[in-house]
């Protein structure tokens, strides 16, 4: 479930990809959330009964749907420029702004080991994007800045009341995505050409299920079993990439995601045998 999950997103991200030829980032994942509104909270009625349609925090709610549509923003303006497998391998790196900001803000006791993780998957990231040289490319540090935004989502489920299932949280982000993406569409609107209508739709769908999965995968299995499946995401993202684009990523690339990659499984599972 993990896996196709995964998968699911990464072909949302492809249909993304070809969308930001003819529209703006925010138009996309307005539609995006628009159109997958009903299904969450058809989803959210179902697993979690009407109390899932309630907040005890709405506030929060509308904090953490700032945070999305950010990192949504950032993402899809990145993989505008850029490949599909880069991208996709620096957004790796948020688990390692996980551990740093819960260590510096939240308190959280990080060990050694864990800084010492962290360190080497930033070192990944400067092999990927290798500063200073001919290859850098500013854009290159977008889908770094989307992996610091999105461990701050992470982290912000903590503002959320206790009370509420991952079904709210669902459902509010994709209500408040779409609901803040409205006060800025109207600027930057294109009229939607017909043959696209399908790429909204299917860009909705894929986006709801590749969520929606890897939620119940996480109810389903520790997490330290479900979160290295993640990573299956560089295997989409290199097959998509060559499929539509032909983009392959250098052997430079490959080694950074290998090494960001080790480092956010050492963290997971260094966390799971910490916590037990």
């Amino acid at each position: 479930m993990m896996c196709v999950g995964v998968a699911c997103l990464c072909v949302n991200d492809a249909l993304a990809k070809t969308l930001t030829a003819h529209y703006s980032p925010f138009q996309i994942q307005f539609l995006r959330n628009l159109i997958a509104l009903p299904f969450a909270i058809l989803i959210a009625w179902k697993m979690g009964g009407a109390a899932a349609l309630r907040s005890h925090k709405p506030l929060a709610h509308l904090m953490r749907g700032g945070l999305w549509v950010g990192a949504t923003y950032l993402f899809f303006t990145s993989i505008t420029y850029m490949g599909l497998a880069e991208a996709t391998a620096l957004i790796f790196v948020a688990p390692l702004f996980i551990t740093a900001l819960s260590a510096l803000f939240l308190r959280e006791q990080v060990g050694w080991k864990r800084w010492l993780a962290v360190l080497v998957g930033f070192a990944g990231v400067l092999i990927a994007v290798r500063p200073g040289t001919s290859a850098f490319e500013t854009i290159s540090l977008l889908p770094v800045a989307t992996a610091f935004v999105y461990a701050m989502l992470m982290l912000s489920a903590r503002w959320v009341d206790s009370r509420e299932s991952v079904w709210t949280l669902l459902l509010y982000m994709t209500g408040t995505g779409a609901a803040i993406s409205l006060f800025i569409v109207p600027f930057i609107w294109n009229p939607i050409r017909p043959e696209d209508l399908w790429l909204f739709g299917a860009i909705a769908i894929f986006g709801t299920a590749g969520m929606t999965m890897i939620t119940q995968a996480f109810r389903l299995a520790p997490a330290v079993v479900v979160a290295p499946l993640d990573y299956s995401a560089i295997i989409w993202a290199t097959a998509l990439g060559w499929l539509f684009w032909n983009e392959i990523p250098d052997a430079l690339t490959f080694v950074g995601a290998a090494v960001i990659i080790a480092s956010g499984v050492f963290i997971i599972w260094r966390e799971h045998r910490v916590g037990n």
